[in-house]
């Protein structure tokens, strides 16, 4: 015989007692009259019967239920902080987390405008050389903005309007003309949404991007294209002086975004000085206005602060008025916003 084969009947489980071994289990579930002693006998033992089974799996479904309904309250919770229902932190080293898209709408242009637009804001600086209009990244609930320097450089006043078309008076907190980089603060602001800094070292070309700012003043357009390039060495004008070009942001009579790529200049005369940076590129369409905004991975996180675009000459278009984006933009890389966090909260730059 082979001693591998099972003897019990199909269905029986191996016990450490044998069940015949209770002189008062005759019979599953038969009542006793009396046992040895006088005492009530124990209970009659149960056979292994699929109705003893079923009762560790549920116990065991019960326990699992509960668990998950004090782990799931923790998820909610989570949750709720990425999507900016709870304040997000800003801490030193440039870390900050804001809202995110949900997962319902993750991939799309729609899912990515809804979570972001509300932490892009209009930014309208009036200097002696002008008005300007250009756009910023809302990085803390008290209102820390992250914008280009030449959107505010030598203002004299700052206004910033919200996507709810709510306004507010700005400091400037911190300039990097270098890097082409401004911090700016909202005064008496609280609660407000806040954006996802995300990583541009794991930007790839041919990714897909969302584009946020207000271009020509019209407050949280969106616009949708792909990373065409990675490192494209632009230079940009460092301050509001020089040419009459600068002030790229400005509406009205020529006042482009002047920069240079590849030994040429384009949209006007950058003037004296100028910094150089490695940018973005990308085919989303970015006018004047747009400088200062978002550059944003479908996953909600802000992967750029666009700064510069290409526009044909209004001869070269065959019309009186400044030509708009035939997808040549530029977006300075979020880390090296990061990495200049900590110096534009203490009031300098390079």
């Amino acid at each position: 015989m082979d001693m591998t084969e099972n003897l019990r009947p199909s269905g029986a489980h191996s016990t450490d007692q044998d069940p015949t071994s209770y002189p008062y289990a005759s019979s599953y579930g038969t009542a006793y009259d009396s046992a040895p002693g006088g005492y009530p006998p124990p209970p009659a033992y149960a056979p292994t019967t699929g109705r003893r089974k079923a009762k560790r799996p549920v116990a065991l479904l019960a326990a699992v239920a509960i668990a998950a309904g004090v782990i799931g309250g923790g998820t909610a919770t989570l949750v709720g902080q990425l999507n900016g229902q709870d304040s997000a932190a800003t801490g030193s080293g440039g870390a900050v987390n804001g809202t995110t898209v949900s997962q319902s709408s993750k991939g799309t242009v729609a899912g990515v405008a809804e979570a972001v637009s509300p932490a892009i804001v209009e930014i309208g600086a009036a200097s002696s050389a002008g008005k300007s209009t250009g756009s910023g990244v809302v990085i803390t609930e008290d209102g820390e903005i992250v914008t280009n320097n030449h959107v505010v450089s030598g203002a004299q006043q700052i206004q910033v309007t919200l996507s709810t078309g709510k306004t507010y008076t700005a400091d400037v907190v911190g300039t990097d003309p270098d890097k082409d980089l401004a911090l700016i603060k909202l005064q008496g602001a609280s609660g407000l949404k806040t954006a996802t800094l995300g990583d541009s070292s794991k930007v790839k070309v041919g990714e897909e991007v969302v584009a946020i700012g207000s271009p020509e003043g019209l407050t949280g357009t969106v616009t949708s294209g792909i990373v065409s390039a990675l490192d494209r060495d632009v230079t940009v004008a460092k301050d509001d002086s020089g040419s009459s070009g600068q002030g790229q942001g400005r509406q009205g009579g020529g006042q482009e975004w002047p920069f240079e790529f590849g030994g040429q200049q384009f949209n006007g005369d950058t003037g004296e000085e100028t910094t150089t940076y490695k940018a973005l590129q990308t085919d989303a369409s970015l006018n004047p206005g747009n400088s200062g905004g978002a550059l944003i991975n479908m996953d909600g996180e802000i992967i750029g602060i666009n700064s510069a675009m290409y526009a044909p000459s209004s001869s070269a278009a065959g019309s009186g008025s400044s030509a708009g984006s035939v997808g040549l933009g530029f977006a300075i890389p979020v880390n090296t916003l990061k990495a200049d966090l900590d110096t534009l909260r203490a009031g300098n730059g390079s």
